[in-house]
This record gives C-alpha cells, sequence and structure tokens, in this order.
C-alpha cells in the first residue's frame, strides 16, 4: 500500500499538469516532474522538496541552486550524477531564460542598468573576471565577451587584447564590466590605472569607452557617474 501511495504522489504533478497547465505548477511539483521518480521511501515531489531546500535563499527559484556542486546535490540520497547533471542544466537554462529576459531591458546609457543586468552572472564568482560589452552606434548592445577570469585578487587584462576583440566585433564604443569578489565594488588603484590606459587609448582608436563598472555584492561602482573617466 505504501509503495501505490507513493506511486500515485510521484503522478500527481504531471497529471495536474495536463489538468490544468505548467503555470498551476509549484517549482516543486515542476521539478518532480524533471526528475520523475524518487526513492523507496520518497516519492519524486518529495526528492524535489528535499533539492529546494538546499536552495540559497538570496536567489530567487530554481536560481538559488545555481552554485551548488554536483557533489553537494548527490549527497542527497536519491540524487545520483544524473539527475544531479539534470537539476545543474535546468538552473543553467533558468539563469539564461532570466538573462535574455533582462537584456531586452538593458539601456546601455544608464550604468544601473548595466549593472544590474551582469550582478547575477559576476558578483557570486571567487575570481575576477572581465566582461567587454561592445557598443554600436546607436548604444545598442552588440556582442559581450568574457576577456580573462583571473585570481582571486587581480584579473589580468591588457589594452591591446581589449580593442582588437572591440574592432572584431566592429564596436563604435565599448563598455568594460568586471567583479570583485569582496562584494566591494570600491576601485583598486589598478582599477583606475587601466581605466585610464582603456580611456586614452580608445579615443586614440576613436573606440571610446562609455564606462567602466565594478560589480560588487548586490552593489555597483561606476567611473562614469563618479567622473572618474579621463
Amino acid at each position: 500500500m505504501k509503495q501505490f501511495n507513493k506511486v500515485k504522489q510521484e503522478n500527481l504533478p504531471y497529471e495536474k499538469f495536463l489538468r490544468f497547465g505548467p503555470e498551476s505548477l509549484t517549482e516543486s511539483e515542476l521539478l518532480a516532474i524533471i526528475l520523475r521518480t524518487g526513492t523507496r521511501d520518497k516519492s519524486a515531489l518529495e526528492l524535489a522538496q528535499e533539492v529546494l531546500a538546499l536552495a540559497d535563499p538570496s536567489r530567487e527559484g530554481l536560481l538559488g541552486l545555481y552554485d551548488l556542486p554536483l557533489e553537494r546535490l548527490m549527497e542527497i540520497k536519491g540524487i545520483g550524477e544524473v539527475k544531479a547533471v539534470k537539476l545543474k542544466c535546468i538552473t543553467e537554462l533558468s539563469r539564461r531564460i532570466a538573462s535574455a529576459s533582462a537584456r531586452e531591458r538593458i539601456c546601455l546609457q544608464k550604468p544601473e542598468t548595466v549593472a544590474a543586468y551582469y550582478m547575477e552572472q559576476l558578483r557570486h564568482r571567487r575570481t575576477e573576471c572581465v566582461v567587454l560589452v561592445s557598443v554600436d552606434a546607436k548604444v545598442h548592445l552588440l556582442r559581450d565577451t568574457v576577456m580573462t577570469s583571473g585570481s582571486a585578487t587581480m584579473a589580468l587584462i591588457s589594452p591591446r587584447e581589449i580593442f582588437l576583440e572591440a574592432l572584431k566585433n566592429q564596436a563604435v564604443s565599448i563598455i568594460l564590466i568586471h567583479n570583485h569578489p569582496s562584494g566591494d565594488p570600491s576601485p583598486s588603484k589598478t582599477d583606475t590605472e587601466l581605466t585610464g590606459q582603456i580611456a586614452g587609448m580608445g579615443q586614440m582608436l576613436g573606440i571610446p569607452l562609455l564606462d567602466h563598472i565594478i560589480i560588487g555584492d548586490n552593489r555597483y561602482m561606476s567611473f562614469r557617474e563618479s567622473k572618474l573617466l579621463p
């Protein structure tokens, strides 16, 4: 009888989907359909609830699982490597969908919207990462490129590499984004010096640096807003 009840519980989210559509399901029910099966003692729904209990509460929904390593997920009884990989793929899809939605609303002339767009992508990284944003003549995003992912204290990048990439992307102007793993977006001496070098080279090449934004933990610093651009 217990086994029959477990099978019935595992079928409930699927049946609910067919009757009322995906919007009627909770996140644990959606996850239960992805997982398909539970264990001898737990239904897929109970297993999904256990997985979601691991989520970072500071991040919305399934994105709270984004930073969990496979090994941590596999510590849950009933989550093997295959299911753990599925879960990581689901969280990555969720991140990309959220990013695509935000991309439509980004205004490159407003540092706060640029920072908001890259915040979730960069604020949790344990090493510094430099992103080059290539901009067209109408100040629209052409492409963003991860230029380097450095050590825990400094991302190494040269102005030459930045402008070679900008030229390849046919950029009219550029924006630099990078994160501080410490969570404090205050610019270092190296940040300020590098910004000055890139701004100067951009003026010579006719590809101006519109801004350099440093991402912290839910905070940002804009060289343009702070009037620190040469």
